[in-house]
């Protein structure tokens, strides 16, 4: 171990530095807004589990479970917001604003919707995060100029998913 790594430790176990975590630390290029998609898909499965739940007798087993789909739901509103924010802040650009006025306030509106639903045990609100979620996706394929197209998902949600048409 050099001696450099082990000063950085010792300073690390004196002052206890926040971990910092990032899509990337140098601009790879590689983006997609399939993550938060399959993200705001994630939440709207786990209203419905929860909504099932709110049919049947609220025993151990029941309540194991919904603890276990407001975790998963917490972790996909999460993901959803980073995703969406990676894309803000790394990929678009404000040839792409100019382009799409009506990117910035999506942009809000959408994290401000996956605040929402993951508050939220209402499917409607994890449908709007879905709807905001796929035109966020539908502008950034717009601009790589490669055309989308929605697509009934084969997941239990059986909402849309945004591909592009390549």
């Amino acid at each position: 171990m050099t001696a450099l790594r082990r000063l950085l430790e010792k300073l690390d176990r004196t002052f206890g530095f926040t971990v910092a975590y990032a899509h990337c630390d140098i601009p790879c290029g590689i983006y997609d807004p399939h993550a938060a998609q399959v993200a705001a898909h994630t939440i709207v499965r786990m209203d419905m589990l929860i909504a099932d739940l709110e049919k049947a007798p609220m025993d151990i087993e029941a309540r194991n479970k919904l603890i276990r789909c407001v975790k998963v739901k917490e972790e996909h509103a999460e993901k959803c917001e980073n995703e969406i924010m990676t894309l803000w802040n790394d990929y678009f650009k404000p040839d792409h604003i100019k382009a799409n006025p009506e990117l910035s306030t999506l942009v809000y509106d959408t994290v401000q919707k996956a605040s929402k639903a993951r508050q939220s045990t209402k499917i409607a609100d994890a449908d709007a995060l879905v709807e905001s979620v796929e035109k966020v996706a539908e502008i950034f394929w717009k601009t790589k100029n490669v055309p989308t197209l929605r697509v009934k998902s084969f997941y239990p949600t059986e909402r849309t998913f945004v591909y592009p048409k390549v």
